[in-house]
């Protein structure tokens, strides 16, 4: 019947573009419906192999049955009617597009269910440099390794029902227990990966999209709720389109570790337990990829509850059993970074109730030439930008050195009510500085509340701890945290607070050319706007209250 109607409204055409002079021979209209024809005929119903998608059958054989025969016949699209298909690991092949009409749904079969399991993880050797689901692609709803020319198309809804996040939810409590520290509710933990506790069991799946050295790969217009450790994990895939998705998950939503020429645009992720597109260079293949040529556009990121982005009601209610919660839910380079970043934009972007900006090179990474414009996050529950260079060190060690970050500008930010303990960080370590920052037109409105005992903390180096915000404890300054830096120019800067706070705007340590203009922050009573520690060429031009000052060497101060 489908058939039938698309050749009938092809015709009408090719009457209307004859009629209209288009086309001057009949050849040509019987070209136009011979290719009618042929695109209708490249259709595979899943239904037709046999699919129920009822919620109930399981569908897996079915699905993959109609791969299988698009890709005999040279390629085509896989077509998902309207139904709720049940699924186990299913093979994209070259050539194909799985087309998710508006109400179908592949839902993620759960092995408790019956005897049938996802593919098993297939071995790594070097697994031992990043965590579990980094490491193995099988293991998943739908994946596909070394293809071409494949694609996930439509406004239909992938849902992870049965994918884990973690080891954790696949194991007894008593097998927990035994790894020590099981997470008190399965959406908080783990963390500190590589970590027992996140490999899965044979016969489970972790992740709703899974792809491995690929090319020319676009992923359009679905949803995804419920996707596991990750809803889209894309290790060393090249040339990607990834565009108006909505995801709302349980864990890392959009995952592109080791890709070239990347495209991310008008995209919604909501994960309130991890992070939500996480651009990142794993040792996962073997060897040292670079992540490069990657733009991420018209986004949003956020933390609320999972499952209330996408239906709409935004809830941010969910507590841990000590009552506390700090959602995720940003955009983040890294953590796994040791084939470095590089000639990356990010530009007109919201953040929303989840955790700021973090730009992470731990891993021997060298991460340069980012800029970053047009942004705006609201209710940020840590570090509106964090920049580090650490030296984590995950990859061989005859290899892995400490690496670079540098050549970055971030612009046109707006930050409201931020986390009133931690400021903005950039820090290197010693001997190994950042380089060449230039931040511009940016306000920042932090809830404020800092002490005067906090202003005289002196926050531990920790070279080699996992890179979070959070690992320097409390911090000295409300506005800016500079520490470890060569070439920071800040322009049009202003900061302010909403309750009084005691630390100053600035705190700077072991930076070398700093240069300040127009640059103004709201100030406590008996605060300064900067203190300097081992600061050379340092200059201020219209900031604020600050007299216009040129420095070639500071060993301490305060303005």
């Amino acid at each position: 019947m489908r058939r039938t109607v698309a050749i009938w409204l092809i015709m009408v055409a090719a009457l209307f573009v004859v009629t209209t002079g288009w086309f001057s021979s009949a050849a040509e209209i019987r070209a136009v419906e011979q290719q009618s024809s042929t695109v209708v005929s490249k259709a595979f119903d899943v239904k037709t192999f046999g699919a129920k998608g009822d919620g109930k059958a399981l569908d897996t054989a079915a699905v993959n049955s109609a791969i299988d025969a698009a890709a005999t016949a040279g390629g085509g699209t896989v077509f998902f009617p309207a139904g709720s298909y049940r699924c186990f690991s299913i093979h994209l092949k070259s050539n194909i597009a799985l087309y998710l009409d508006q109400g179908a749904t592949i839902v993620a079969a759960d092995p408790r269910d019956g005897d049938l399991k996802y593919d098993l993880a297939e071995p790594n050797q070097w697994d031992q440099y990043q965590d579990f689901g980094h490491s193995h692609w099988h293991n998943s709803l739908i994946w596909g390794e070394n293809l071409e020319n494949i694609s996930i198309l439509g406004p239909g809804r992938i849902w992870g029902k049965g994918l884990v996040r973690s080891g954790s939810q696949s194991r007894t409590k008593g097998q927990n227990d035994a790894l020590g520290n099981a997470p008190s509710d399965p959406r908080a933990g783990p963390f500190g990966y590589p970590n027992p506790r996140d490999a899965v069991e044979p016969g489970w799946a972790n992740k709703a999209i899974s792809l491995k050295l690929c090319h020319n790969v676009v992923l359009r217009d679905f949803t995804i709720f419920h996707g596991g450790h990750f809803a889209i994990l894309a290790t060393g895939v090249d040339n990607m389109t990834i565009d108006n998705l909505k995801i709302d998950t349980n864990r890392d939503g959009i995952d592109v570790d080791a890709c070239k020429n990347v495209r991310i645009s008008n995209c919604t992720v909501n994960s309130p337990f991890d992070d939500g597109i996480c651009p990142k260079s794993s040792f996962a293949l073997g060897y040292a990829r670079v992540t490069e040529n990657v733009t991420i556009t018209n986004c949003q990121v956020s933390g609320y509850d999972e499952g209330t982005l996408l239906d709409g009601t935004y809830k941010r209610e969910f507590r841990t059993q000590n009552g506390t919660f700090s959602p995720t839910g940003r955009i983040k380079f890294g953590t796994e970074s040791n084939g470095g970043f590089k000639n990356i934009t990010v530009s007109n972007c919201v953040f929303d109730y989840c955790r700021g900006l973090a730009l992470e090179a731990v891993d021997g990474a060298l991460l340069e030439d980012v800029t970053i414009s047009n942004i705006t996050m609201r209710d940020i529950s840590n570090s509106p930008i964090f920049m580090r260079l650490g030296f984590r060190g995950r990859g061989p060690k005859e290899s892995t050195k400490v690496g670079e970050l540098r050549r970055v500008i971030i612009n046109n930010v707006v930050v409201y009510n931020a986390d009133p303990k931690y400021s903005s960080i950039i820090s290197g370590i010693p001997g190994h500085s950042i380089e060449d920052v230039l931040l511009s037109n940016i306000r920042v409105y932090a809830k404020g509340g800092g002490t005067k005992e906090q202003a005289a903390l002196d926050p531990p180096e920790k070279e080699d701890t996992y890179p979070e915000p959070t690992m320097f404890g409390e911090l000295p300054a409300y506005g800016f945290f500079v520490r470890h830096v060569k070439g920071l120019k800040i322009r049009d800067v202003d900061l302010s607070f909403l309750s009084e706070d005691a630390r100053p705007a600035f705190w700077l340590n072991d930076v070398a050319g700093a240069d300040f203009q127009r640059v103004d922050a709201k100030l406590g009573q008996g605060a300064s706007m900067f203190v300097l520690k081992d600061v050379k060429d340092f200059k201020t031009r219209e900031c604020g209250s600050v007299p216009d000052t040129k420095s070639a060497s500071i060993t301490s101060s305060k303005l």
